[in-house]
């Protein structure tokens, strides 16, 4: 783990790890949580992915947001593979319409990422004496992720106050903020733009090229443009040469609902 930041005082502010990946939604979360007043240790993953480009992109993020700590872990997931983002056996879905996209878990599932991910930012939490972690999960506009869902949240929420000394000897009252959860991507664009996030910073492709730019197919790209449609805002993503601009209409707002 390697400190991106260097560590300021919180001035008073309450102590908080968010889970940073560097895309749209975890921007926004971190944007909110700036606004609200917290002091943010952002945790940013290295896990092999496909898209490894995000991790700079959380980076200049971290660094425009002015975060107390920024922390960088390297772990590997390549050493399971089991997924199109960590495999290069397995290719990532693209081009499905909003009724494939509402089916089964797609290829792009990592086995257990955000329960993973959690468990190092409760340790973090842990050690730091912060009691609230946040993460930028959606339950609406998703590509079928388990570990995504209200269920999955409240259930570590449980596990965190069970499984540490600080909630079970010290009474510490973890909690697991997800405010994006039960939000559309529209509303979560809509959400980030009245806060002045600059969404051309980010990344949401699963299959970005060389450069960074977007392949515009993949179901995270499809959702993406989508909400900037629904919304009514100017897509800022670049695309790769290769890619045409995906056709946004009716791509998130035709998935249904999965909160369960």
């Amino acid at each position: 783990m390697t400190d991106a930041a260097t560590p300021g005082a919180s001035g008073g502010r309450r102590e908080a790890v968010l889970l940073l990946s560097g895309g749209l939604d975890s921007t926004t979360l971190l944007a909110l949580a700036t606004r609200d007043g917290w002091s943010v240790n952002a945790l940013t993953f290295s896990y092999g992915q496909r898209h490894a480009v995000e991790v700079g992109r959380a980076r200049d993020v971290a660094e425009r947001y002015g975060v107390t700590r920024h922390a960088v872990v390297e772990i590997d997931f390549r050493a399971f593979g089991g997924s199109a983002l960590t495999s290069d056996d397995i290719a990532v879905p693209k081009d499905r319409s909003a009724s494939e996209m509402a089916e089964g878990v797609p290829d792009t599932y990592v086995p257990a990422r955000n329960t993973i991910f959690l468990s190092y930012a409760l340790a973090w939490a842990e050690v730091i004496g912060a009691s609230d972690l946040f993460i930028g999960v959606n339950a609406l506009d998703y590509s079928g992720y388990p570990d995504c869902r209200p269920a999955f949240i409240e259930a570590f929420e449980v596990l965190a106050n069970r499984g540490t000394r600080a909630g079970a000897k010290n009474g510490v009252q973890h909690r697991v903020h997800a405010p994006l959860m039960a939000m559309r991507k529209h509303e979560i664009i809509a959400l980030g733009a009245s806060l002045g996030i600059d969404y051309s910073a980010t990344l949401s492709c699963y299959d970005p090229d060389a450069d960074g730019a977007a392949c515009g197919r993949c179901d995270s790209c499809r959702i993406r443009a989508d909400g900037f449609a629904s919304a009514g805002i100017a897509d800022p993503t670049r695309y790769s040469v290769q890619a045409e601009r995906p056709a946004a209409a009716g791509q998130s707002s035709g998935v249904p609902d999965r909160t369960t």
